[in-house]
């Protein structure tokens, strides 16, 4: 595939954000994100919500981060170091989507700087990682910043009470997701087991532009959703159009789908190791 282009030594490279949890068994969440930076030849820069208590066999808990803690990492880097794009993970409760939606609008980002909002609900394992009360204040409030939302089928459901099961379903879903506010809504095809590809559907409010590849037989998936989002925030800050964005993004994780590995007793993780051996 062709990346994206790399800085020449001792150039400062484009700054990406990880707004998102940090998991302790390194499979998703900001390890992933900055793992996918790395190799992508951007920075990555960090603000951490949370911090799981987590294993290759699901999550046993997690901490809050304090709200003055979160505003503060995205107001200090903002301030100091600035940014090109930036994507959202695990974000826990209706008070951190708040604190992060507010930091965004006080740094003056809304349309300036690319927005992926991978609206994490719960673990791959179905342990939950927002809380319910908190699916309002994402559509409220952090949608509405979104250049664009990658919700899985899942958090699809959740979010808009459809059940996406083929085509129709899908554009109905991408519709609804549209509604709430983001400029661009990506509804990740790959939870339908059913089928031999994995589907994503991409919706600007008037047009569908499709994203098609074949199902990859792996159970080692666990980071699947952060991989593509901070690939496609990495793409936006090299200035790609969105649709561009969504497809560097699917070859991307496609590529770390096929590089997977065992980890632990469970799921092991997406990897994006594989491009070492390509450099």
């Amino acid at each position: 595939m062709t990346y994206l282009p790399l800085s020449p030594p001792g150039r400062t490279p484009l700054r990406v954000m990880t707004i998102a949890g940090s998991d302790s068994g390194g499979g998703a969440g900001i390890q992933a994100d900055l793992r996918t930076f790395a190799l992508l030849g951007v920075h990555g820069l960090v603000a951490v919500t949370a911090v799981t208590v987590q294993n290759s066999l699901g999550v046993k808990g997690f901490h809050e981060i304090p709200l003055d803690v979160i505003a503060g990492q995205i107001d200090e880097v903002v301030s100091d170091i600035g940014l090109q794009a930036a994507k959202t993970g695990m974000l826990a409760s209706a008070e951190i989507i708040g604190t992060v939606a507010d930091a965004w609008e006080r740094q003056g980002l809304p349309g300036r700087v690319p927005l992926v909002v991978d609206p994490v609900c719960a673990s791959m394992h179905g342990d939950p990682l927002l809380h319910p009360s908190a699916l309002t204040s994402l559509k409220d409030r952090l949608f509405p910043l979104a250049t664009l939302v990658t919700p899985n089928l899942d958090e699809v459901r959740l979010l808009t009470g459809i059940e996406v099961v083929d085509d129709d379903s899908q554009r109905a879903a991408a519709r609804a997701l549209h509604a709430m506010g983001p400029r661009w809504a990506l509804v990740k095809g790959g939870h339908l087991r059913a089928s031999t590809h994995s589907p994503d559907l991409l919706f600007d409010g008037n047009d569908f532009h499709e994203f098609d590849s074949v199902r990859i037989d792996t159970g080692h998936d666990h980071g699947a959703g952060d991989t593509l989002a901070a690939a496609i925030a990495s793409a936006l800050a090299h200035g790609y159009p969105v649709p561009d964005a969504v497809a560097f993004g699917k070859r991307w994780v496609t590529e770390c789908l096929k590089a997977a590995y065992p980890l632990g007793q469970g799921h092991g993780p997406v990897s994006a190791l594989f491009r070492l051996g390509e450099c």
